[in-house]
Formats: structure tokens, C-alpha cells, sequence
């Protein structure tokens, strides 16, 4: 645990200082071409069941809390902004998540959180779901390297996790971070 939380420390220093330019050009074109706040924050359950914000960059138009919590993106969401559509697609929406891996409340490898809502729903009609939360969730994860992100099974996504967590090396992390590189950022399901 304390190895894998000094490699969570590091590569979110490197991270953060190599996508500096990109997230620095994300922020100016969001924020000239849609009102609102930069950063979205949204509460995901992690480690222990224990709430947190998670970050990221706002690619939808602001909403009221209420409608914003009742549902999944879809696809051709009306919701999200031009640049929302390319930055989902890309994946540069999850990079101020680098900043809840340096604050602890996510690792670079992991499950990834859900909403509270979803967890509620989740824990009742999957078994073993709630083994997720004994570890720190990820901005990358082995259920998303092999494609199911999004509009995918979620069945599927926790029986990934579930491998994941039971498997874990740090080797298993170092091939999930290769493998996020090559074929986790681009994603067709993420809308």
C-alpha cells in the first residue's frame, strides 16, 4: 500500500506537469465558449464508502443539482458543449482527477467511483459489488482498458474490478497505466 501510494504520488506530479499545456488550452477554450464554472465536482463514493468530490473539467452546460444527478450521458446529449463532446471522447475531462489522486481520494489504478445514487442501486442488485470500496478508486482500471466504460455493462465492469482487486501487483498497475495510453483515453462509449 505504501509503494503503490508513492507511484499514485509521483506519476501525478509527472502527470500533471506533462498535460499542464493541454489542461492550461482546455480551461481557456471552456471557459470563452460556455458559462459556468471551469471545474466540475460531482460526489463519488471511495474507500471505505467514504464520499468525496471527484474533479473534472465541466463539459456539460450547468444544470440544477437535481436534474444533473438523474441520469447517466447518453449519447448525443443535448447537455454537453462542443468541447464537452471532445474532451469526453478523449478522456482530458478526467485529468483534474490527477489532483484527488495527490489528495489521496483516488489512486491512478482502481475501480472507478461511482455516485452515491449508483452504489445504492448497485450494492443491492450485484453480488460482491461493495468489495470495490475496499480499495482506493482510479482514474484508470482494468475493467476500462478492456472496454467497458460508459454505456457499458456494468456486470461486466465489476467482475473486471473484482479481478483487478483480487490480483493485484504493482506489475498489474504498471500494465493498466501502458495499456490506458494506448487504448483507455479514446473511448467510443464515453458520450
Amino acid at each position: 500500500a505504501f509503494t503503490k501510494r508513492c507511484v499514485d504520488l509521483f506519476g501525478a506530479i509527472v502527470a500533471l506537469i506533462l498535460f499542464s499545456p493541454v489542461m492550461a488550452v482546455v480551461s481557456v477554450i471552456i471557459k470563452a465558449t460556455s458559462p459556468g464554472p471551469l471545474i466540475f465536482k460531482q460526489e463519488r463514493i471511495g474507500l471505505q464508502n467514504k464520499p468525496f468530490p471527484m474533479y473534472k473539467f465541466r463539459s456539460m452546460v450547468v444544470q440544477d443539482a437535481a436534474s444533473e444527478k438523474a441520469k447517466w450521458t447518453v449519447q448525443n446529449d443535448p447537455r454537453v458543449t462542443p468541447i464537452g463532446k471532445f474532451i469526453r471522447k478523449t478522456s482530458i475531462d478526467e485529468l483534474p482527477q490527477l489532483f484527488n489522486v495527490l489528495k489521496g481520494d483516488m489512486s491512478l489504478v482502481g475501480p472507478r467511483p461511482e455516485r452515491p445514487q449508483f452504489v445504492e442501486k448497485f450494492r443491492e442488485e450485484i453480488p460482491r459489488y461493495m468489495v470495490k470500496h475496499q480499495v482506493r478508486p482510479g482514474l484508470t482500471g482494468w475493467a476500462q482498458v478492456n472496454g467497458f466504460r460508459g454505456d457499458t455493462s456494468i456486470r461486466k465492469r465489476i467482475e473486471h474490478d473484482l479481478y483487478y482487486i483480487e490480483n493485484w501487483t504493482l506489475g498489474f498497475d504498471f500494465k493498466i497505466l501502458f495499456l490506458t495510453f494506448f487504448k483507455g483515453f479514446v473511448n467510443k462509449n464515453a458520450y
